[in-house]
């Protein structure tokens, strides 16, 4: 609609009433969501919110006189924009462990603080954490970085596991951004565009990101983090629509069914895949890291598993992040049980291929997947199975069968030896 949609960012606020209700409401349920007391629109994706939240923090240190506050504890499980936003804020990153259980290691982060408990800025903690377990310690830690006057960023990638059960106050966190185009529905991925809002306490409300042209933010205001007032303003509609129609028990369930659903898959494949984190009760978060590092004894690599999935009509979940050789499933709330019961008998019949495999043997469906439409209408096929078993290795790819379009490309190979294809200046001279 034009009036969505080619409205400009700096129009008159009183020629977009409309929006500022939109905008408004959306803030407020938000702040309500996460329990805390303000909300801004402004960042424009969870690194940018992760970002704009640790430069209120730093503002606030700033405003008590603490200007010294600049180490950032992060655990080694954190997203990688973690350590990244916290330097781009000013800040020294002190990585602490992660234990068997996939927790934080207790013992490592007392001491971390400890040492630097002068110049404490921040704790970085993702809950419940990319291992895919809730922090069973999570207030306790929240605690100890207080006591020694700290401030705690949650880093709200995993919102879809905690609204409506729990919420980023109640662990004892300072701020989160809040992931819209992944927990509200906004689409996910393919580079945007994305609404990356950080919702902070009390003590942090006067510090939200200002804006030169339109007054937005709080009355200590940082300077801006993205050029528009309310960030990506028209893709909050689908947020904000999202809300209203869940409401509070639409919300709750959507998060219960995102548990569900990993727990289900993760028992779906138990006996096939070693689950690589737990928490105390045996149980998955919202995702789970498959361990896919044993198969290498069959010479098979995650990448292998990750391009036969192709095959079976799936793009391959997150392959090699936070554990390498691993894949880490999240089918959020918005998998059917159908879609899940295809996921996991792909899975199951790739454990059987793998265990066919040997090492060594390079010429097998794992190592020559994905197989494209070109290879299998091929007039030469000389590899040791069927063309079946290639491209249509259980019956319900037989009725909605996507074709990969290529093969393999060279993995990272190109991000490390860079290629310059620059037309050489004695061309333009010659010309």
């Amino acid at each position: 609609m034009p009036a969505w949609g080619n409205i400009h960012p700096f129009v008159p606020i009183e020629q977009a009433e409309g929006y500022q209700i939109v905008l408004r409401e959306l803030e407020r349920d938000l702040t309500e969501i996460t329990g805390f007391a303000g909300t801004s629109l402004q960042p424009n994706s969870g690194a940018q919110g992760e970002y704009a939240g640790l430069m209120t923090i730093r503002a606030y240190h700033e405003s008590r006189g603490d200007i010294h506050r600049n180490i950032c504890i992060i655990p080694a499980s954190a997203h990688g924009t973690n350590p990244a936003s916290a330097v781009m804020a000013g800040m020294k990153v002190v990585v602490t462990k992660t234990d068997d259980r996939g927790n934080i290691d207790m013992t490592d982060l007392q001491e971390k603080v400890e040492i630097h408990s002068d110049n404490l800025a921040a704790l970085m903690v993702t809950y419940p954490s990319t291992h895919g377990v809730f922090e069973s310690s999570i207030k306790k830690i929240t605690q100890l970085i207080h006591d020694h006057g700290g401030q705690v960023y949650m880093d709200g990638a995993n919102m879809n596991a905690q609204v409506g059960l729990t919420n980023p106050a109640t662990i004892g966190a300072d701020v989160c951004h809040l992931n819209l185009h992944k927990t509200f529905a906004i689409p996910h991925g393919g580079g945007g565009p994305g609404v990356g809002p950080i919702c902070v306490a009390e003590q942090l409300v006067p510090f939200l990101p200002g804006n030169p042209v339109i007054k937005t933010g709080g009355e200590k205001a940082i300077s801006a983090i993205s050029g528009a007032p309310w960030g990506s303003s028209l893709v909050c509609l689908i947020s904000y629509g999202y809300i209203k129609m869940l409401g509070a028990t639409g919300l709750t369930n959507s998060t219960k069914i995102a548990i569900l659903n990993a727990n289900y898959i993760k028992d779906r494949l138990s006996g096939k895949f070693d689950v690589l984190y737990t928490g105390e009760k045996g149980r998955a978060a919202h995702e789970m890291i498959i361990d896919c590092r044993p198969f290498k004894e069959h010479g098979v690599e995650v990448t292998d598993i990750a391009k036969r999935l192709m095959d079976y009509g799936f793009h391959a979940p997150t392959v090699s992040f936070p554990v390498a050789g691993t894949l880490m499933i999240e089918p959020t709330e918005s998998e059917n049980l159908d879609e899940l019961d295809r996921f996991c008998d792909a899975m199951i019949a790739i454990r059987a291929e793998i265990d066919r495999s040997s090492a060594g043997d390079t010429d097998n469906l794992l190592k020559n997947a994905p197989h494209t439409l070109h290879m299998v209408t091929n007039d030469s096929w000389e590899f040791p199975y069927s063309r079946r078993e290639a491209a249509f290795p259980l019956p319900y790819v037989g009725e909605n069968k996507f074709w990969p379009s290529v093969r393999r490309v060279d993995e990272a190979y190109g991000d490390r030896n860079l290629i310059c294809t620059c037309t050489p200046i004695e061309e333009y001279m010659e010309a």
